[in-house]
């Protein structure tokens, strides 16, 4: 038996992800714990679709899992006969799925230098501190005691819209996940359907519906109407230009006049490597005014469409087969053929009625820690053993990972990774941050379980 354990709750791509890095390069003698209530582990949501047409919306050079290792995706798609990609390219996310199910299926019953990874098909409903060491109660009544808890818990289906009657609807005419199988189901004729949203959560149901069969009309409605840019060419590195401290108002005209000289991916993509950090030096007044302003303008400049994406959805908006509207629905009613839409467009007056037969929210992952009602996280703020943060988009969390409770002190046993530390870091969405928020937070807890062993 190991010395020394870590439980990880949650086996999406973050959850996993710290669970290789830990079996690679963490602490000898190490159980590695990762428990998913759902049924499968190390693909998450983004990465367990089957569909060729859903593909990844960031190169394969910046794929790798690994940080120190930039080729070891090309090398693994090269070395296994699959997609043939160069550091440029773009592959399915199916691909990804399985190039990190992969990893994670070589490490079941390996032990390597006394690390051992055990997967829990459970779900952790309550976590208890006694002595040295932290409980974590599961739904079936088995306990598990590890050494250090890491919360992984991932993106939740979206916040619902502030639409009246919307909570009344029947399934079949709302679909408020749409990332669950039965979100598109039945689907297959000319029936007429709304989107909810405009960003790449709604493209991804768009290719879903057209790989099912649907070929009625479909309408994406949104505040602003603002749809994801497409990739093209390569992406522009940092140019090591300091980046001072300066009011968000004066960063986005610096930002706008150095898209007039290298075009706007440049300008944006200058940022990437400097996202978090100016997102920790912004005032916390400012961060509320990026969400309640900004959000929509830089995710459809920051999270493009894969080149090939972007053909399909500009060949799918000429033909009339989609259409964008900027607006926002005001009320729906059931009707004859699924739902009854009233809403409004953008600077109009009069509002317009259509009717659908489905309502799919597609506004991407929710954000408001009201909603994750889950019994851990719930317990945790109860308890006073985690508190929100100052947005109220996840849990307080400091530099290191570590939670902070209601008297404001970092938990040292307790880290949190992911979208859930949004309020901290922003950019923890895509891979290359999850990435190496998970290199930085593996040499953590190496640390600090070895501290508690000692």
């Amino acid at each position: 038996m190991s010395s020394r354990s870590v439980a990880i709750v949650g086996a999406g791509y973050s959850g996993t992800l710290l669970a290789l890095h830990l079996l690679e390069r963490g602490a000898q003698d190490l159980d590695v714990s990762l428990i998913e209530k759902s049924v499968g582990f190390g693909r998450g949501l983004a990465y367990a679709t089957h569909n060729p047409r859903h593909m990844l919306n960031v190169r394969v050079g910046n794929m790798s899992a690994w940080p120190d290792e930039p080729d070891h995706l090309v090398n693994w798609l090269a070395a296994t006969g699959g997609a043939e990609a160069g550091r440029a390219s773009f592959i399915s996310r199916g691909d990804y799925g399985r190039y990190i199910g992969a990893m994670l299926e070589a490490e079941v019953g390996r032990t390597r230098q006394g690390r051992r990874l055990l997967l829990e098909h459970d779900e952790a409903i309550g976590l208890t501190a006694k002595g040295r060491r932290l409980t974590l109660t599961m739904a079936m009544g088995r306990t598990l005691v590890a050494d250090a808890v890491v919360l992984a818990v991932g993106n939740e289906s979206p916040d619902p819209p502030q639409v009246a009657g919307i909570g009344a609807l029947a399934p079949a005419a709302y679909a408020a996940n749409p990332w669950s199988p039965d979100a598109i189901e039945g689907l297959t004729g000319d029936e007429p359907v709304i989107l909810l949203g405009a960003g790449l959560t709604m493209v991804d149901v768009a290719i879903a519906l057209d790989a099912q069969g649907h070929r009625g009309p479909i309408l994406a409605i949104s505040r602003r109407g603002l749809a994801p840019r497409r990739h093209v060419g390569p992406m522009r590195q940092a140019d090591g230009r300091s980046l001072p401290d300066v009011p968000l108002s004066h960063r986005l005209a610096t930002v706008r006049r150095r898209a007039d000289v290298i075009g706007w991916r440049g300008a944006v993509d200058e940022l990437r490597p400097a996202t978090q950090a100016l997102w920790r030096r912004a005032s916390l007044e400012d961060r509320r005014r990026f969400l309640r302003h900004l959000q929509p303008w830089w995710d459809v400049h920051r999270h493009r469409m894969a080149p090939t994406v972007a053909d399909w959805f500009e060949a799918r908006l000429a033909a009339g087969r989609l259409a964008l509207a900027a607006g926002r629905i005001l009320a729906v009613e059931p009707a004859a053929q699924g739902v009854r839409v009233v809403w409004r467009r953008r600077g109009a007056r009069d509002d317009e009625v259509r009717d659908a037969a489905r309502i799919i929210n597609c506004t991407g992952p929710g954000v408001a820690l009201s909603r994750r009602t889950g019994p851990l996280l719930r317990g945790l703020i109860e308890s006073g053993a985690a508190r929100p943060d100052p947005l109220g988009v996840g849990l307080d969390v400091n530099l290191d990972g570590r939670l902070i409770d209601a008297r404001g002190k970092p938990n040292p046993r307790l880290f949190a990774l992911g979208p859930i530390t949004r309020g901290a870091f922003w950019e923890v969405t895509a891979v290359p941050d999850i990435r190496n928020q998970v290199a930085d937070l593996s040499r953590i807890i190496g640390r600090a379980v070895a501290d508690i062993a000692a």
